[in-house]
């Protein structure tokens, strides 16, 4: 119940990749066609020039937009974490006052 039960080794024979042709009958070339030798790399090729990205003044309100939103959400999560622990350490601190007068002062109860 508890041995492992190992399955039989693959019996298959490996397919030979040389005889195997493509099913659409279409061949593709290499590459690259160029006759360097294999350890040279070939000289890379000249920078794409791209456009210019083109802002429109409802792109750019609707950027601004987000942006604002994006920092006061932000800014509202970190003020709430700032006082969840300002709140939690004046508690911590009455307690510890608390308790020290009481411990201080055992028999003036």
């Amino acid at each position: 119940m508890f041995t492992p039960k190992i399955p039989p080794p693959d019996t298959a024979p490996t397919p030979d990749t040389s005889l195997v042709q493509p099913l659409n009958g279409i061949t593709h070339t290499p590459v690259c066609t160029c006759h360097h030798s294999p350890g040279v790399a070939p000289a890379p090729a000249a920078p794409v020039s791209r456009p210019a990205v083109h802002l429109t003044p409802g792109s750019l309100l609707v950027a601004a937009a987000g942006g604002t939103a994006m920092v006061l959400i932000i800014g509202t999560v970190l003020l709430s974490m700032l006082l969840a622990t300002a709140i939690t350490a004046a508690s911590v601190a009455i307690c510890a006052v608390v308790l020290r007068s009481l411990l201080n002062r055992p028999n003036n109860r």
